[in-house]
């Protein structure tokens, strides 16, 4: 749970820290507007993932599962900064499936906490394949993260893409099978 009492502390010393009047009309509200904003961002600080996952049903045949298009928004945890995703999700099931909703769900749980783009990856595959059982999981993450587009490198439309295979999807041909599924 984030203590909104303290961040809004740290984001008035910070502003002091860089020279501005706290005084000034614009910034009245800030350390307590960015502190409403982190209690969202950071909302997934301490949960575990598995909740994400919680309301399974029977699986009624071999079909693979796909998910393409889903939004995250993280925060760099180098920089703080934000970076907005697109999350493609392919999995087979073991005995157990899950409700469509709940893999959006599992995203943005995972994706509110200080991340980076690699681990945000990993974390999503290992919980489809820990909680459902899963035989195959693929997930592909395209990001734009802030602390390329606004800092020193300035690359506006640079994209990383992270790829993360378990069980039968670490095959290569049932990888490449998968992964053209989510291209579609």
């Amino acid at each position: 749970m984030v203590d909104q009492k303290r961040v809004a502390a740290a984001v008035a010393e910070l502003l002091a820290a860089i020279g501005e009047d706290l005084g000034r009309e614009g910034l009245a509200n800030t350390p307590q507007k960015v502190a409403e904003s982190y209690a969202e961002l950071f909302k997934g600080v301490g949960i575990d993932a598995a909740t994400a996952l919680d309301e399974t049903y029977p699986a009624e045949n071999s079909a693979v599962v796909v998910m393409t298009g889903i939004d995250a928004i993280s925060m760099c945890e180098h920089h703080l900064l934000p970076f907005t995703a697109k999350v493609d999700i392919a999995y087979l099931p073991g005995a157990r499936i899950v409700g469509l909703g709940r893999l959006p769900k599992l995203v943005d749980l995972l994706a509110s906490r200080p991340q980076i783009q690699e681990r945000l990856t990993a974390q999503i595959a290992d919980a489809i394949e820990t909680s459902l059982a899963a035989k195959a999981v693929l997930v592909r993450v395209q990001a734009k993260h802030d602390c390329v587009a606004v800092r020193s490198l300035r690359q506006q439309d640079a994209k990383i893409v992270t790829l993360e295979a378990r069980g039968l999807y670490l095959e290569e041909a049932a990888r490449q099978e998968a992964l053209n599924l989510i291209s579609q």
